[in-house]
């Protein structure tokens, strides 16, 4: 646990060279969180700040699977922190989300070119975690239809440290990692499809300066989204996605 750092996925980085095994770093507050697209993440006291250290072989498109990994791994701590009346869900790419609010957020980071099959070492990458345990930032600065920020203290009233949070999550993303390294992706991708916000509803997609609304029908062998639109079923690998609005 460090007292204070700029961004724990900095520091994971930083750190890799001289670490021997898959580290965990937390910090009780970070001065300099980011968020997807360079956006910053605010973290209020008590709430959760964590990165995965760890240097797995494989190709910048095979680590980029771990973002559904550590979703996977959230959910299932969230569940055991939240309690069962708790409604979960994850939202592509890369949210978790309790009560239909966002709770947490996943930012993966890495360096280096990696190594082909039978290589060894691998690309350092940072598996950044975010979890509003106990606050939620301001809502204001949001763009406009973004989900909303909640907590775990605030839906569930169930008091979380980031200690204790920890704990649930290390054994979990360590269990889903096994899965995605000796039986591939297509366990992780029915799990996460099982747990997907808004599988089979209408949302729009931001890609760049255009739009794309269509129905959600899943994620492909890559991780990218499946878009039923007007022009027929589209794969985005990248996107900002927006909900429509539930009466």
């Amino acid at each position: 646990m460090l007292p204070r750092v700029d961004s724990t996925n900095a520091e994971a980085l930083r750190q890799l060279p001289t670490l021997g095994a898959p580290t965990w770093i937390m910090t009780r507050d970070q001065t300099e969180g980011r968020a997807r697209r360079g956006r910053g993440w605010a973290m209020p006291a008590g709430n959760f700040a964590a990165s995965l250290a760890a240097r797995p072989p494989g190709t910048p498109a095979d680590l980029s699977l771990y973002s559904f990994v550590a979703a996977l791994a959230l959910y299932d701590a969230l569940a055991a922190a939240c309690g069962p009346a708790a409604r979960l869900a994850i939202k592509w790419p890369n949210d978790v989300l309790l009560n239909g609010g966002k709770v947490a957020g996943i930012l993966l980071e890495s360096t280096g070119q990696g190594m082909g099959q039978g290589g060894r070492g691998g690309i350092a990458l940072a598996v950044g975690i975010g979890v509003n345990l106990a606050a939620a930032p301001d809502a204001a600065s949001l763009e406009p239809r973004a989900v909303a920020p909640v907590s775990v203290l605030g839906e569930t009233g169930h008091k979380v440290s980031p200690e204790e949070f920890l704990d649930l999550l290390a054994p979990a993303f360590a269990r889903w990692q096994r899965q995605l390294e000796t039986l591939g992706f297509a366990p992780i991708r029915s799990a996460w499809l099982a747990r997907a916000a808004r599988l089979g509803e209408t949302i729009t997609a931001r890609i760049g300066a255009t739009t794309r609304s269509g129905r959600f029908e899943g994620i492909d062998d890559s991780g990218a989204l499946i878009l039923l639109t007007q022009g027929g079923r589209e794969a985005i690998p990248a996107a900002e996605i927006f909900f429509e609005e539930v009466a």
